[in-house]
């Protein structure tokens, strides 16, 4: 008897968000259903990383063989100027608060999917996430902890401090999280679609939530928004063609780092982690320096390639690595999606609107109030993005999807994974279990730092420390390396048919799990450290 031929695979940074979306394979749905309901479902069981009052990018492979990225990352507020933010904060937007509030392009990201290629309607989509939000589900591992920290703060805040705070404490991981009003504002999107949040009810309860804070933000920036679709840019590596996004994502840090392992670093993950690192390091200097919004005249992606970096050391501001959700969804009629959805830092602006039930991205803070910085702010303006989709492909045929969260280590992050997978032949498990380490951008005088955990080989150490880098080493499956999650396609799984069989793999410093479908009802599925522990799960049509 032979295999059945799978459906298509999916890989998310929490559990539930898998099985929703491998629900909607199972049932039919191709990728772009998938990943807009495994996005949703993400917005309510992993707040501390992304929300509706968030951002996306995304890279989407149409089975026609068509690359395209998608730009769904929101502008500053028209109202707001960058003199009246100088007045009321000095040289440096704050971290947090409501001037760090952009206008949320995630939805309208979502609606550009849904019409570039979905077959479900929008309550379809939304249908699992209303019954996580309205019936609740055992808090994660990853957001009680970030509860824990951001408590000072969060817990502070009016929306918030009910839903995750109750009774002063911190909700615990495995209690009950329940967000009703947050389901109340997935059910007006259910049957509204993505302009009940920009220009309907919902749209003015949240402007008006916000105003009530000091934001300015109006329904006349809520209506104009818009995302767009671009080019990606690529380089070549090990045979392959990688694809990422161009400004004003960080995705020309990945093509830096795999041009510097092809132009002669040998064993860069051991031997040679010195040299990567400072090429790692270098990208680093050329994105504080230059990058931009280049609807606003920033530099291009292979402007951006070919810098060279600044002589001298340029200090980040002080920013924290970032919370986001990256994830990866194929399908066997051809639809592949690497998917970014993020609030920028845990729980974003640490703003929860309380009669919506949303929480607010903070990517606001990533602009410079210097008026000389490319990136300074200017209203209608995108800040620049640590957010960045990949796809890597063998000629035109599709290779792998690979997605990750992690800040301004993503691009870092990629390079290890494509560097294990393409060049040394690791399988998705893996590489996204393999030990990790980031280059961090320099905020203070002193030496460039790398945080590395505590299982990355002695080699490797030793070549970092001897290239001049200080180590600040964590333990292993540190959640400050990122989540990644991986879809690898692996040629005919059936030689009688030619279908196309699919290997997936979660990273186990988050909440995830990967699935592949298949027709029969049976699937193939890991999963990672989970209130319930280690899993895998079945979907299928049948």
């Amino acid at each position: 008897m032979t295999n059945p031929a799978p459906l298509g695979a999916i890989s998310t940074s929490h559990h539930l968000a898998t099985e929703a979306g491998a629900a909607v394979i199972g049932a039919g749905g191709n990728a772009i259903d998938a990943a807009i309901t495994a996005a949703a479902t993400l917005c309510v069981v992993y707040p501390n990383n992304v929300a509706l009052g968030g951002d996306l990018v995304a890279i989407v492979r149409s089975p026609d063989g068509k690359v395209r990225f998608l730009n769904a990352t929101g502008t500053a507020p028209s109202g707001q100027s960058l003199e009246a933010l100088r007045e009321k904060h000095g040289d440096a937007l704050p971290l947090r608060g409501i001037d760090t509030v952009t206008v949320p392009g995630g939805i309208r990201g979502w609606q550009a999917l849904h019409e570039l290629g979905a077959t479900r309607d929008w309550a379809e989509h939304l249908a699992p996430a209303i019954g996580f939000a309205s019936e609740g589900f055992p808090n994660s591992r990853s957001v009680a902890r970030e509860l824990i920290a951001a408590q000072a703060t969060l817990g502070q805040d009016a929306g918030a401090q009910p839903i995750f705070y109750p009774g002063g404490s911190p909700l615990p991981e495995g209690a009950p999280l329940v967000q009703p009003a947050l389901a109340e504002s997935l059910r007006e999107l259910a049957a509204g679609g993505p302009d009940a949040f920009y220009e309907g009810a919902l749209a003015e309860r949240w402007v008006a939530g916000l105003a009530r804070l000091g934001s300015t933000i109006t329904l006349e920036d809520t209506k104009a928004y818009a995302p767009f679709w671009d080019e990606p840019i690529e380089t070549s590596f090990q045979g392959l063609r990688v694809l990422t996004g161009p400004p004003n994502t960080s995705g020309f840090m990945l093509l830096r780092a795999l041009d510097a392992i092809s132009a002669g670093i040998d064993d860069p993950l051991g031997a040679g982690a010195g040299a990567l690192a400072q090429a790692f390091f270098e990208s680093n200097l050329v994105r504080t320096a230059s990058l931009s919004d280049p609807t606003f005249g920033g530099a291009t992606g292979a402007e951006l390639v070919a810098a060279t970096a600044p002589a001298e050391t340029l200090l980040a501001e002080a920013k924290a690595s970032g919370d986001t959700v990256g994830f990866s969804a194929v399908t066997a009629d051809g639809w592949a999606v690497s998917f970014i959805n993020s609030v920028y830092w845990d729980f974003g602006a640490h703003i929860l609107e309380p009669d919506t039930g949303i929480i607010f991205q903070n990517r606001g803070t990533s602009f410079s109030l210097d008026p000389a910085s490319p990136n300074t702010f200017e209203p209608g303006k995108r800040p620049r993005h640590t957010l960045m989709p990949v796809m890597v492909m063998r000629g035109e045929e599709l290779a792998y999807v690979p997605a990750t969260m992690g800040g301004s280590a993503q691009p870092q992050i990629h390079a290890q994974l494509l560097q294990r997978m393409a060049a040394e032949g690791a399988d998705p498990h893996t590489a996204t279990h393999a030990p990790r380490w980031m280059v961090e951008e320099l905020t203070t005088d002193g030496p460039p730092t790398v945080l590395v955990e505590n299982d990355v080989p002695e080699e490797a150490k030793a070549s970092m420390t001897a290239a001049g880098f200080t180590l600040r080493v964590v333990p292993a499956y540190d959640e400050e390396l990122g989540h990644s999650n991986v879809v690898r396609l692996d040629g005919a799984s059936d030689a009688s048919n030619g279908a196309t069989g699919y290997t997936a793999a979660s990273d186990p410093r988050s909440d995830g799990s990967a699935i592949v479908v298949h027709r029969s009802g049976h699937a193939e599925g890991s999963g990672e450290a989970t209130s319930a522990g280690e899993g895998s799960g079945t979907v299928g049509d049948g």
